[in-house]
């Protein structure tokens, strides 16, 4: 998952990039309104954690020319406490939760988990596919109930596989949605984490399929269906 902090306060800032970062996210950070504005009609992110009070433009008119342009990416809001006018503001411009400051990282990494799942189409936090589950909270990867020895990005690697079943992913797209801004990650890398990856999963019988020129895949379970659809 990719997201895109748009916060002034630079130590706010590197402190939630940080954390969601240690949590398995690839994480982008700006500290303007414009820059925010330009992101996000260039690059895909799966969450937008917005401050309001934003230099160059607001938090809200990002919010606003973001749903212009017709973008259902899930927004987070950060406020100041006694700001109600704000709040109101951004939920009526579109924003799908706010967070009042002070507020603690587990509940604001709750909120982003409860989020990214809704804005992906999966209320459910388990994903299956054969004798493979994933928990996309405890980022946990288990194959009959014993784990998997992942690094963090071979688990984000598995689960936008996961979240694109039925559906090739490019190199070009996992470099976009593993990698954030000033990281020097070439599809040569890509390879050898899909390379990694299968072979970690093969005992499960899990396959990752290769097209050449399209992308990857993950081959169908035999007899089962991935969950949720």
């Amino acid at each position: 998952m990719r997201l895109l902090i748009a916060e002034d306060d630079n130590v706010l800032a590197d402190g939630l990039s940080r954390s969601l970062r240690q949590s398995g996210y690839t994480v982008d950070a700006v500290a303007d309104g414009a820059a925010a504005d330009a992101a996000l009609a260039e690059q895909t992110f799966d969450l937008l954690i917005l401050d309001l009070g934003l230099p160059q433009l607001s938090g809200l008119e990002v919010l606003r020319r973001l749903r212009e342009r017709g973008h259902a990416l899930p927004v987070l809001i950060l406020t100041a406490a006694d700001s109600v006018e704000q709040r109101v503001q951004g939920l009526d411009l579109g924003a799908d939760d706010y967070m009042a400051m002070p507020f603690s990282l587990s509940e604001l990494e709750a909120r982003v988990r409860a989020l990214t799942r809704r804005g992906g189409g999966h209320a459910a936090t388990l994903l299956r596919h054969g004798r493979l589950s994933f928990d996309q909270v405890g980022r946990v990867a288990m194959v009959d109930g014993q784990m998997l020895d992942l690094s963090a990005r071979e688990l984000s690697l598995l689960e936008i596989l996961l979240t694109h079943h039925g559906r090739m992913i490019s190199k070009a797209q996992l470099v976009e949605r593993l990698c954030a801004w000033g990281e020097e990650v070439s599809t040569n890398a890509i390879e050898v984490y899909v390379h990694r990856l299968r072979k970690k999963l093969e005992p499960g019988d899990v396959r990752i399929l290769t097209v050449r020129g399209l992308g990857y895949c993950l081959a169908a379970p035999e007899g089962n269906a991935l969950s949720p659809p």
